[in-house]
């Protein structure tokens, strides 16, 4: 029986894949990093489960045999805030732009290397461990990593004890992509957000407002220590975010 998360000793993962192998191997790979595991062969069972023990991370196919994948993680999202990571064999940019829009925070495609899935999981595990929820107006949120240093509520941006002026729309995009640290944040979503519903297709408008501000805040796009782009999907913000 699993234990409730506020009881576990090590992180519950639950796994919603209708292939038997990729469970299997997925099971030995998560067990030996000391993770509880919980399985699914379908949707109707997967969602059963979340809702019975509460996992800490879900792993979900998107081809599943009685529903859709996007069903479940939609059915999931309507109470559960537990970090989801798609693994699928589908690779278009619209899968995945709207797995990503349904309330996934990361999408993987099949075949995958175990290394980089798992990395993926701790990440994911260590963003929802350090309690990244979305921040109410009302809560100041400050980012200090040296050089850089944001606080939201003051709207004031320094780069080595120097203040940035950042534009309204640069400040805005910075602000979506603080307070959904580590989870990638999709171009549609952004431009929605920021320019509006018309402008969903504009991504020219936001390569160029995400160049200008990666030079502001001193990142290197070809490390990208701040800001990460997922190529044809979006960008998230890689650093964390304290709040006070």
């Amino acid at each position: 029986m699993t234990m409730p998360a506020q009881t576990r000793d090590k992180p519950c993962i639950l796994v919603i894949d209708d292939e038997a192998q990729i469970r299997h191997f997925l099971r030995i790979s998560l067990k030996t990093e000391g993770y509880e595991l919980l399985e699914a062969e379908n949707g109707e069972v997967g969602l059963g489960l979340c809702a019975r023990h509460s996992p800490d991370l879900v792993i979900l196919d998107l081809g599943l045999p009685d529903m859709d994948g996007a069903e479940v993680l939609a059915g999931l999202r309507e109470w559960s805030t537990a970090p989801v990571i798609i693994l699928s064999v589908r690779d278009r940019e619209l899968e995945k732009v709207k797995a990503l829009d349904l309330g996934a925070n990361d999408y993987v495609t099949k075949p995958f290397g175990v290394d980089e899935l798992l990395a993926r999981v701790r990440t994911q595990l260590r963003i929802s461990q350090k309690g990244r929820e979305a921040i109410s107006p009302e809560t100041s949120a400050i980012f200090d990593s040296g050089p850089l240093q944001i606080d939201l509520a003051m709207r004031k941006v320094t780069v080595n004890g120097e203040l940035v002026r950042l534009t309204p729309k640069e400040f805005a995009v910075l602000k979506v992509l603080m307070l959904a640290s580590g989870k990638i944040v999709t171009q549609s979503q952004l431009l929605k957000d920021i320019w509006g519903p018309t402008h969903t297709t504009d991504t020219h408008y936001l390569r160029i407002l995400i160049g200008r501000l990666r030079q502001k805040l001193g990142d290197d796009p070809t490390e990208q220590r701040y800001i990460q782009t997922e190529p044809g999907v979006g960008y998230r913000f890689l650093e964390t975010l304290d709040k006070i």
